[in-house]
């Protein structure tokens, strides 16, 4: 079957909605050319394989990359796979429940609802430097920097270095899109190479003196004698970064576009901040989600809605899509900020399910927070345009006045 799926696309990426309900009506299993991938789009589909453990976000604890059908990756790009491979994203069976329970024992709720405080702290001074402005880009005014300065004052990142760690997310993340080019690659090892000797560092100063920061907490987390390695360490502190990042950045972008062209939910939203906002901020995860497609590969051979996928494939898990699937909810392309059961999957769900989804809604209730209070007149200027990203989808900036 042919579709009018296409992640190049920019028509596309402003607006795959209609293409998803397509895929869900006519064909919820199919296999795209273009990608080389099964894309998968019904909400019961993708949250039933998010954990199953057929499944695998990589083989490679299974299988040899010849033995699975697939070329091993460029020698060139090893700084990257080695950073990306030792972090819970992409590790499977007993690596990744080691280094999560690990991760766990220092990464607590204890220590994210601590942060709320502070949090608080740098969302309303991002807030009162768009104000004092009278407006400007919200997401490089607010978005963006408030999960690098909450994750920089965690990890005890110095201030004056903080300015380091999102041009070096954004380049590593690069390569979580579909076939990134050769530049995109080489930005990517370079932001690896640096990122990794940069903690590195840190990682050496904390040994030597410890803080009350997140890193010495990981630096000192042990189960049975077992403790994370320093690679473990600084790509776990990676992931930290460009996880709890991307998804926060764009979710408020996407969420105040949403916001402002629906301007009967956004007025709701104001009668009544503090008891809409946690059902609002859900509700935004899911009415444009910031990770659209999740990939997993095949490691027996399945079933999926009747069609058969043999082992070696590699599944496009459309996030986007499940997100409105209207068998899950009730008018699905209308946003509510009161919707009450609201089953989203933008965090993902099994073993992989997001380590950081307390920290995010924490800086998304802050952030949100503080600009419904404190910028009542927030207009939009003019109507924003998406990133070329699909993957990882959001818009290049959103230009407000206050």
């Amino acid at each position: 079957m042919t579709t009018r799926f296409d992640p190049r696309s920019a028509e596309f990426i402003a607006h795959p909605y209609d293409v998803y309900a397509e895929l869900r009506a006519d064909a919820p299993v199919v296999f795209h050319e273009a990608t080389g991938q099964w894309l998968v789009s019904r909400h019961a589909d993708v949250s039933a394989l998010l954990r199953d453990r057929r499944l695998g976000r990589t083989y490679t604890h299974r299988f040899g990359h010849e033995e699975f059908g697939q070329s091993p990756p460029d020698p060139a790009h090893e700084p990257f796979h080695t950073l990306n491979g030792n972090g819970l994203l992409d590790l499977e069976g007993p690596d990744h429940t080691r280094i999560r329970r690990l991760v766990a024992k220092a990464f607590t709720p204890r220590m994210v609802e601590a942060l709320r405080p502070t949090v608080a702290r740098l969302a309303d001074e991002l807030v009162t430097g768009l104000l004092e402005e009278g407006g400007g880009d919200l997401i490089s005014a607010v978005a963006e920097p408030l999960p690098v300065a909450v994750i920089a004052e965690m990890l005890g990142v110095p201030a004056a270095d903080r300015h380091l760690l999102r041009p070096w997310s954004a380049a590593i993340t690069g390569m979580f899109e579909l076939n990134p080019s050769a530049g995109t690659a080489e930005r990517a090892v370079r932001a690896s190479v640096e990122f990794s000797d940069y903690l590195r560092a840190l990682i050496g100063e904390r040994r030597a003196a410890p803080g009350e920061d997140l890193l010495s907490a990981l630096i000192a987390a042990q189960e049975d004698g077992d403790a994370l390695s320093e690679q473990e360490l600084v790509s776990t502190c990676v992931l930290l970064l460009n996880a709890g990042h991307e998804a926060t950045v764009n979710t408020t972008g996407n969420g105040w576009w949403a916001l402002l062209r629906n301007p009967a939910q956004l007025a709701l939203l104001r009668s009544d901040v503090d008891a809409h906002l946690p059902t609002a901020i859900e509700e935004l995860m899911r009415f444009d989600t910031p990770l659209q497609m999740f990939e997993r590969w095949v490691l027996e051979d399945i079933e999926v809605a009747g069609v058969r996928i043999p082992r070696g494939s590699e599944l496009a898990l459309l996030f986007g899509s499940a997100n409105r699937d209207e068998a899950r909810f009730a008018a699905p392309d209308r946003l509510d900020v009161t919707r009450a059961e609201n089953p989203h999957i933008s965090f993902g769900a099994g073993i992989h399910y997001c380590l950081g989804a307390p920290l995010a809604r924490l800086e998304l209730i802050e952030s949100f927070g503080a600009l419904l209070r404190r910028a009542p007149d927030l207009t939009l200027l003019r109507e924003p345009v998406w990133q070329p990203g699909y993957v990882i989808r959001g818009l290049t900036e959103l230009q407000v006045t206050t």
